[in-house]
């Protein structure tokens, strides 16, 4: 972009005169005057790879066979806003309720601007929010610092111009997830791997060490797992097009309400005629005066076969956190010909406990919730969507062939211990040892329950595989 001498003057001059703050805002005297600033005269890091609104780079930011490093600063002053937003949501503060629950609260917090270091670059004036509802609300009555956060390069452009579009490399946000119900910290990566080489798309996941500068200096808060976010790149890249409407529903899909269906895209077209006819679809009464009927009716507005094989895997690996124990944890994207889609979210509870092949296992993950049966016969009207595939035969016989199939071919020991040892030792120097987690930083009970859960993974996949054998032999 090129400037005219007064306005390089002009420019130079609000630089220096903010010189006190290296992430002063450059004022805009002007409200209805856009202000542009060159991102490298705002940052001398900036690239268009690693900062702007690039194809993303999936091999830098979402490595498979090493552990990145990310170092977010927040200091004194932001740390307090952020504690005051929270209190304002939970009504204590850090560390203030050592027996606090898993309560859910439905309150988003606050973003505050932060600089992040990643490969000896800087970005700056970066959005970041604490994320969750039972897990940050366990961590921060506790006082543990290791909590779940989500990161939005661009959230202060308009405060800042020097970062409009900013990205990291190709990605506008980010999400990280701490472990801290998983004693193994390899349930959020490996569940979703498992789902894609199954055939079932899900957001890339990948680790990361995590210092952060709550205003004492950095301080190491473990080994996270990051999670892209799906309508930012996910569905682009797996789905090959982003053109439908994306959400993010909070429903049990027995009825529409629009308020339960957050739109992560298309927000300005109020457009909802998509998951509409398909709530209507299959709440339809023809499901059991018409079955054939009703199938066709509801093929034609939601991607059935996709959701069957989801199933499968889903029930196979056992998963605490999903939809027929809660209504949320997952997204729903309209495909131009695959019709609504359903996308996996949230995978911190899988890989665990083992409901049997029907009913109940009279085990729960703590929250009073069970995870599904295989044969999903327990599951009530309140949950149509389980209910009623569980209910119809030709939908039962597909979601039978899927989970074997996932059974043979995907879900064998082999295979998941070569993928369960790989990343256990690829994070092991960093979770335990002298370079490894520390008190008040940590959800591990200590580092022999780390060890311990890798072993633990490992029988619950030949549990699993027995289990599933004898329902679908």
């Amino acid at each position: 972009m090129k400037y005219s001498a007064f306005a390089t003057t002009l420019l130079l001059g609000i630089l220096c005169l903010n010189s006190c703050s290296k992430d002063a805002v450059v004022d805009n005297p002007d409200p209805d005057v856009v202000t542009e600033v060159e991102p490298q005269t705002y940052n001398s890091d900036w690239t268009d790879l690693s900062h702007g609104n690039v194809t993303p780079d999936y091999a830098t930011a979402f490595p498979q066979s090493s552990v990145n490093q990310i170092e977010i600063t927040l200091g004194t002053d932001k740390w307090t806003a952020i504690r005051n937003n929270m209190k304002a949501i939970y009504g204590f503060d850090f560390g203030a309720r050592a027996n606090a629950g898993g309560g859910m609260v439905n309150s988003e917090s606050e973003y505050v601007d932060a600089t992040l270091k990643f490969n000896n670059k800087t970005w700056k004036n970066v959005g970041f929010r604490l994320k969750g509802n039972s897990t940050l609300n366990q961590a921060w009555g506790q006082g543990n610092y290791k909590l779940p956060f989500r990161l939005n390069f661009d959230k202060f452009e308009d405060a800042y111009p020097g970062i409009k579009n900013q990205h990291f490399y190709g990605f506008e946000e980010l999400t990280f997830s701490p472990g801290a119900k998983d004693q193994s910290l390899i349930r959020e990566k490996v569940a979703a791997d498992i789902f894609r080489l199954a055939g079932v798309p899900a957001a890339q996941t990948a680790f990361y060490r995590v210092y952060i500068d709550f205003g004492a200096g950095l301080k190491y808060c473990g080994v996270y797992t990051a999670v892209e976010i799906p309508e930012d790149n996910m569905i682009k890249s797996q789905y090959g097009e982003e053109k439908g409407n994306v959400y993010k529903p909070e429903s049990r899909l027995s009825t529409f309400i629009q308020s339960e269906f957050e739109k992560k895209n298309n927000e300005e077209t109020p457009d909802y005629s998509d998951v509409q006819a398909f709530i209507t679809a299959l709440n339809n009464g023809s499901r059991t005066s018409n079955p054939a009927q009703w199938r066709s009716n509801l093929e034609q507005t939601f991607n059935v076969d996709q959701y069957l094989k989801f199933l499968a895997v889903n029930n196979a690996i056992v998963n605490w956190d999903a939809y027929g124990a809660i209504a949320h944890n997952y997204y729903l994207y309209n495909h131009t010909t695959k019709k609504l889609c359903w996308v996996p979210w949230d995978h911190n509870e899988a890989l665990t406990g083992s409901p049997g092949i029907s009913g109940s296992s009279g085990t729960t993950n703590g929250m009073g919730r069970n995870a599904v049966s295989l044969s999903m016969s327990e599951v009530g009207s309140t949950w149509p969507l389980l209910k009623f595939v569980a209910e119809d035969a030709t939908y039962m016989a597909t979601y039978k062939t899927y989970l074997k199939s996932f059974k043979d071919n995907v879900f064998t020991e082999t295979a998941m211990n070569a993928l369960f040892d790989k990343y256990h030792n690829l994070i092991s120097p960093f979770v335990v040892g002298a370079n490894g987690e520390q008190g008040g930083y940590t959800y591990l009970t200590n580092s022999t329950s780390f060890t311990n859960a890798l072993s633990e993974l490992k029988t619950h996949v030949s549990n699993r595989r027995a289990l599933i054998g004898t329902y679908v032999p």
